[in-house]
Formats: structure tokens, C-alpha cells, sequence
């Protein structure tokens, strides 16, 4: 999925604040510099996330007959791929 960077930084803000309200944490760091970091792993994930998605979107353009996405047929491969490289990568 691709996010734009507002939602991202929106994102960030959201999960620092969450994390900075719960009573059993404390920031050793100020919180803009704990914000940046949420932000880098966000950006992290979703990149992991779309070379996963390529991976299988490629498998199954790999296959001798033509797929159409959408299909009932694409879905399943699609799952099917999706998860394979999920495992592949040990998340």
C-alpha cells in the first residue's frame, strides 16, 4: 500500500503519542527524535510490504496461461504467493 508521506509522519505522531501515554513507558530521547524513528521503521514496512506484493504479482505472471487479476484464480495464487514470501522473510 502506498502512503503519502503526511499520513506517514500522521501515523508516526499517532503511535508516539500512544506509546508515550501508557504509564509503564518512559523516553530516554525527546519525542520528535522517537517520531523520526517510528517513521523510518513505517517506511521500513511498507517497502518490505510492496517487494513482497512484486514477488507475487511476478509469480503468477510467471505461469504458461494468462491469469486475469481479479480472477477467483488470481486471488488464491495471489494469497497463496503472498504468504510464501511472508515465510520466505520469517514475519
Amino acid at each position: 500500500m502506498r502512503l503519502s508521506r503526511d499520513k506517514i509522519n500522521k501515523l508516526a505522531h499517532v503511535v508516539t503519542d500512544a506509546v508515550a501515554d501508557m504509564p509503564s513507558v518512559g523516553f530516554t530521547q525527546d519525542r520528535n527524535t522517537i517520531r523520526l524513528e517510528v517513521r523510518k521503521i513505517l517506511e521500513e514496512l511498507l517497502m518490505q510490504e510492496a517487494r513482497i506484493d512484486q514477488a507475487a504479482r511476478q509469480k503468477i505472471e510467471s505461469q504458461r496461461r494468462t491469469i486475469i487479476e481479479g480472477s477467483e484464480e488470481w486471488i488464491i495464487l495471489y494469497r497463496k504467493y503472498y504468504n510464501e514470501e511472508v515465510k520466505k522473510l520469517g514475519l
